[in-house]
């Protein structure tokens, strides 16, 4: 293999880049077929209809086509694959596709069996989400929308609504889905949501670009408390999360009401399980009284794959099959994920237990957003978006990107006596890739929700890229589970060399959808095999770590001849050459853990308790960085670098924040009285008057130039009981050169940034003292009323 050790990015990037490229150009003169659309203005039949007119509201387009349906057709349109319907010469169309961190056939909406062969496959969301950096998932998410609308181009595919982002909080660390996720933190959750859907949906990183027309739909799921698959026989079909408001308020529901608020998501999922009772899909409050009139949502909802028949065979709730029909169109939801509504639907009004103008609503809602994405405006090629084509699909700069995330997310977690990086001018190296995900493809290195890579570069292809002496030893005979190891050979690999890189951890066999962890630390024999070959190297290994969860490496952490430690999430398509890079220093590592890495024995908590805050009555620990207050493996926010960063604060614009308002009110605190104010009570005006303005100095003392994320918490000085230890208020990515020193700014509105949620799930700000944190520095400021 090639040796680069002395070669700069861009010509690091050359050959992969080229071999991507040229076999897409290859791809490019097959013949593609037409996009379905309706409206077509050469057919005389159907162009005289008014949902054809581009001149009227979108409201009043779809409403005229609803009106020329019979019942069997609305019953027809209301499940995820809707049928054609010749005579209005509207086209059949699919609403189930998936883009979770790139265009993926897992769903039915997508094919890759024409023009386009494959998509961007960017890294998974935990680990996009380490790099604190919205710009960079907006970049992303616009890049997978223009790859989505460019598949949609080609004819290959039967719709444009795409059932990502994955928003819910990653609540308990063995559950089988957080890796889909942005983290534990419901502020870099609702950032994460807002990055995603303006990008995906057509809108500009700060939003208001967007009119009525949609590049793509977004679609905000599982709403809501949703973060049980499958734990000890229980399921999330019949799981019921018994949940306080004070938790909804201020963990699970922010996500989606940024989502919804701030995004402008054109759709929403509702989760198979139920809340306090109540299945999400059949709650009225949560998607009507809520999502819609508290939020003001304009979209559609939909419910998860058959959960509108769980409802009925599963959790009991409804006593009938059209019970259960009636449930969710009562509670708000347009469209199944499933057949229920064809096999029942017609039952359900026959027996009047579900109106027509139900339907209706229904019909109305989804056949707005097919008109907002361009689908009953003639032919899509002379429309906004019909110029993206195949060329746009697994293109240069979206490959770059797809680099830059994996290598912007990776976490340095230990670098003892600066192992790392790795000497790079010596071409006579000699290295040892030892482990069960040194060379495995798509489950070890993907994640879920994955589609057809255009490159895949796996992790031992990018050390070969460094190392012309590269030795490959899988360690374990059955991959990750690692029933049964061979150590004693891989230590005979290990001794021969000059360093020793050990790639260890999960893959989708050990978690995923349907299948939570039962453990936290590795699987098998893996430890054994880590600790062997540690022992009998000639200098300390470096440990990196393939996962979407945490595991309990304290044995690593702690040992000395494992002299490095590096998470890499399961870094996509590029994450091979990422990781190289990162080891042998062409890139300087800057990722900071999104999520508590907790110890083993945190798998004695059940699963199923989902209240966030400690009890220490019971000796429950309560749950992620802000209300934990067990032991940790590693916190939240932990992440070293090449460099060492230091932080200042340059300017606060004021010490004291005045509630000059009346109807202060008072709580009782023992032993002492604590004036609050209800958030709901302030005007925006209010509020925004009140904002403080922080003047953050960064410094990096490294030799090399790095990008870090710059994480800034709040804690109330004197600690009230079931509020937030502290909580982050602002983050921010920048790219400091080395030694240079630059400034982040931050504006926080107290409102936002310093309100708790009280046990009745209204938000409140409290008189008292509190502390801004970055790093070890520390700021005072006081809110008086």
């Amino acid at each position: 293999m090639k040796l680069y050790h002395s070669m700069g990015l861009s010509s690091l990037l050359i050959p992969i880049f080229s071999l991507i490229l040229l076999t897409h150009h290859k791809l490019v003169f097959t013949e593609s077929t037409q996009p379905p659309y309706s409206c077509d203005t050469s057919n005389l039949s159907t162009r005289s209809y008014p949902f054809c007119n581009p001149k009227l509201s979108i409201a009043q387009r779809a409403k005229d086509l609803v009106s020329r349906l019979t019942l069997d057709e609305k019953l027809s349109q209301i499940v995820n694959s809707a049928p054609s319907i010749p005579r209005l010469g509207i086209p059949s169309y699919q609403w189930w596709s998936e883009a979770l961190h790139g265009v993926a056939n897992a769903g039915p909406g997508i094919r890759f069996n024409g023009t386009i062969k494959s998509a961007t496959s960017f890294p998974q969301v935990i680990l996009t989400a380490a790099s604190f950096d919205p710009n960079l998932w907006y970049q992303i998410s616009k890049a997978i929308g223009t790859e989505a609308r460019a598949v949609y181009n080609a004819g290959q595919a039967a719709g444009m609504t795409f059932w990502a982002p994955n928003i819910n909080i990653f609540r308990d660390p063995r559950w089988g889905r957080g890796q889909e996720t942005p983290g534990e933190d419901p502020s870099v959750t609702a950032k994460y949501a807002v990055a995603y859907v303006r990008g995906l949906q057509g809108d500009s990183l700060n939003g208001g670009r967007l009119g009525e027309r949609l590049q793509a739909s977004a679609c905000c799921k599982h709403f809501t408390a949703y973060d049980l698959d499958h734990w000890k026989g229980l399921d999330r079909f019949v799981f019921n999360a018994r949940v306080t408001l004070q938790d909804l308020a201020d963990t699970y529901q922010p996500p989606f009401q940024s989502c919804v608020v701030k995004g402008r998501a054109s759709g929403i999922m509702c989760a198979y399980n139920r809340v306090n009772g109540v299945p999400n899909c059949a709650d009225f409050n949560l998607l009507t009284g809520t999502a819609r009139n508290k939020w003001n949502f304009n979209g559609y909802i939909t419910s998860d794959c058959e959960a509108v028949s769980i409802i009925h065979e599963e959790q009991g709730y409804a006593k009938t099959p059209e019970d259960a029909i009636a449930d969710v169109l009562k509670a708000g939801m347009d469209v199944e994920c499933g057949d229920y509504i064809t096999k029942h639907g017609k039952s359900a009004v026959l027996q009047k237990k579900v109106p027509i103008h139900q339907i209706d609503r229904a019909l109305q809602n989804l056949f707005s957003i097919r008109i907002r994405l361009g689908l009953f405006d003639g032919n899509p090629s002379k429309l906004l978006f019909g110029m993206i084509g195949a060329s746009q699909v697994c293109s240069k700069q979206h490959l770059q990107l797809a680099l830059d995330a994996a290598r912007n997310g990776i976490v340095l977690l230990k670098n003892t006596e600066a192992l790392l990086p790795l000497p790079k001018t010596n071409p006579s190296i000699s290295l040892a890739v030892i482990g069960p995900n040194a060379n495995a493809s798509s489950l070890a290195v993907l994640g879920n929700y994955y589609g057809s890579p255009c490159k895949l570069v796996t992790l031992l292809k990018g050390f070969q890229h460094y190392a012309n002496n590269t030795i490959y030893h899988p360690g374990c005979d059955d991959g990750p589970q690692c029933a049964s190891a061979q150590i004693n050979q891989a230590v005979e690999v290990a001794k021969k060399v000059d360093y020793v890189v050990l790639v260890m951890g999960l893959d989708q066999s050990q978690e995923r959808e349907s299948h939570d962890r039962d453990q936290l630390d590795l699987p098998g024999k893996q430890q054994e095999l880590i600790d062997s070959i540690a022992e009998a190297s000639k200098k300390p290994v470096i440990l990196v770590l393939l996962s979407g969860g945490p595991i309990d490496i304290t044995f690593a952490k702690l040992d000395n001849k494992i002299g490095a430690i590096l998470w890499a999430g399961y870094p996509g398509e590029l994450g091979g050459l990422a990781l190289a890079q990162i080891i042998f220093g062409d890139h300087n590592p800057g990722g900071r853990l999104p999520i508590t890495w907790y110890p083993k024995d945190f798998i004695h908590v059940p699963m199923t308790d989902m209240r966030m805050r400690a009890d220490p009555s019971s000796g429950y620990p309560g749950r992620t960085y802000r209300f934990y207050t067990g032991p940790k493996v590693y916190e939240f926010g932990y992440g070293l670098s090449y460099s060492k960063y230091s932080y200042e604060f340059v300017s606060v614009e004021k010490n004291n924040i005045h509630l000059n308002q009346s109807s202060t009110h008072l709580m009782v605190e023992n032993p002492e009285t604590v004036r609050y104010k209800l958030v709901s009570e302030l005007s925006e005006e209010t509020c925004q008057s009140m904002s403080v303005s922080v003047t953050l100095g960064v410094t990096n003392h490294g030799s090399m130039m790095g990008k870090h994320p710059v994480l800034l918490f709040m804690r109330q000085t004197k600690q009230i009981n079931g509020n937030p230890m502290k909580q982050l208020v602002g983050f921010e990515s920048v790219k400091l050169d080395a030694r240079e020193r630059s400034q982040v700014g931050f504006e926080l509105n107290p409102c936002e940034h310093l309100s708790i949620a009280n046990e009745s799930g209204l938000k409140v700000i409290e008189e008292g003292s509190y502390l801004l944190l970055v790093g070890e520095e520390e700021y005072s400021l006081n809110i008086i009323t």
